[in-house]
């Protein structure tokens, strides 16, 4: 089946949709200004969508490329390069102008806007991501549209997302959006990347994202954004495995969403949502981008897991990070292999006092009666469960 006529059957069921924004597309090149004209067409296809009973939310960026010029930041500079600092100055800089931007688009379609600045913290954190899905929410049912960017002022290196093309798939599973469409300068995903080889093939559709996937992906490209194809193969990892399906497509030239959703011109890479029956609580475990902790078990510890069992202390031979209880954590078998997320009972200062001890002995350990488990089933969710 082609990607075209995956596309048609992905917006047929489609209620809510995310769009993240590539900086490429908002901002000019050299760092003068918003396109405005690109944003007056993404409007009118915004208010198409609307018409046809589809809520949308958008993800964007270029608030730090269009803070640059304030700060003397030279546009040929990498953002890697560029310190936090100044990287979060410009962000203050020109969020407030790339909002005016959209503003002043959306309301020549009648379309009322709100501006959503979020932090990892806050869809990291069981309760804050409650909140902020309450708060989205709210805002879609009295017929908004949420613009979102992540809030690089106060984020800091070690808990951001670090590119809007995670974000988009972290909201969209909040939000529990039914596709992602991440616009930026690239077509898809390519066999190898296209600048470096002339031989490299489109993939149009992906039903299952494999190693070799990951690998096509290598990693990001220098540029005014942070992302690349790496990050978009990550993003579509994180939405598909919560049963999201995630397109790429090329976003430069006006009207994107009409070429792609309604007169299919646009050349895509389309991948499938995988199926799920896992509760909200278990989405927003194994979407987790920064677990707090490890925890490395035995053999028959990782068999009892995959048999249905909690995790019980005796199984686990050590403990990784510092942790605080209800903290979500990874698991992993001893030879390396990832094996699920979960939340912990016990802080890491009491769980390093009674691992690979029975349940029996943690009253005498701790001194209180805690629970048997480090992490019980209902709290837990297994890779590909």
């Amino acid at each position: 089946m082609s990607s075209k006529t995956r596309t048609v059957d992905i917006l047929k069921i489609c209620q809510i949709l995310v769009i993240k924004i590539g900086t490429a597309l908002v901002t000019q090149s050299d760092g003068s200004g918003v396109r405005q004209d690109w944003l007056d067409a993404l409007a009118e296809d915004v208010k198409s969508l609307r018409e046809r009973g589809i809520q949308v939310v958008i993800v964007t960026s270029g608030a730090v490329a269009l803070g640059r010029k304030a700060l003397h930041i030279d546009m040929n500079t990498p953002p890697a390069a560029i310190p936090l600092e100044k990287k979060q100055a410009a962000s203050a800089v020109g969020q407030y102008h790339l909002f005016h931007a959209y503003h002043q688009s959306f309301a020549h379609q009648g379309l009322e806007l709100a501006q959503v600045l979020l932090t990892m913290s806050e869809t990291e954190n069981w309760r804050m991501h409650l909140n902020a899905r309450a708060t989205l929410g709210a805002l879609m049912a009295q017929g908004i549209v949420p613009v979102i960017n992540e809030n690089d002022t106060i984020s800091t290196g070690e808990i951001r997302f670090g590119d809007n093309d995670r974000l988009a798939a972290r909201v969209a599973q909040m939000i529990d959006a039914d596709s992602v469409l991440l616009l930026s300068t690239t077509d898809g995903l390519y066999t190898d990347h296209p600048g470096h080889n002339p031989e490299a093939v489109h993939i149009p559709l992906v039903e299952k994202i494999t190693t070799e996937h990951v690998k096509m992906a290598g990693d990001a490209v220098p540029g005014l954004s942070t992302g690349g194809m790496k990050s978009k193969v990550e993003a579509a990892q994180a939405a598909t495995s919560t049963g999201i399906h995630l397109i790429i497509a090329d976003g430069l030239e006006k009207h994107v969403l009409r070429d792609v959703f309604e007169d299919f011109k646009t050349r895509t890479t389309v991948f499938l949502a995988q199926k799920s029956t896992k509760t909200a609580k278990k989405r927003w475990m194994s979407a987790h981008l920064r677990p707090k902790g490890t925890y490395v078990l035995d053999k028959g510890a990782s068999k009892a897991l995959k048999n249905g069992k909690s995790l019980l202390p005796v199984g686990v031979m050590a403990l990784e990070g510092h942790f605080e209880r209800g903290d979500v954590i990874e698991i992993k078998h001893s030879n390396g292999d990832r094996l699920g997320m979960g939340l912990s009972a016990y802080s890491s200062d009491d769980a390093q006092k009674i691992i690979g001890k029975s349940s029996d002995e943690i009253p005498s350990i701790l001194g209180y009666a805690g629970r048997s488990e480090l992490i019980h089933r209902n709290d837990m969710v297994l890779q590909d469960a």
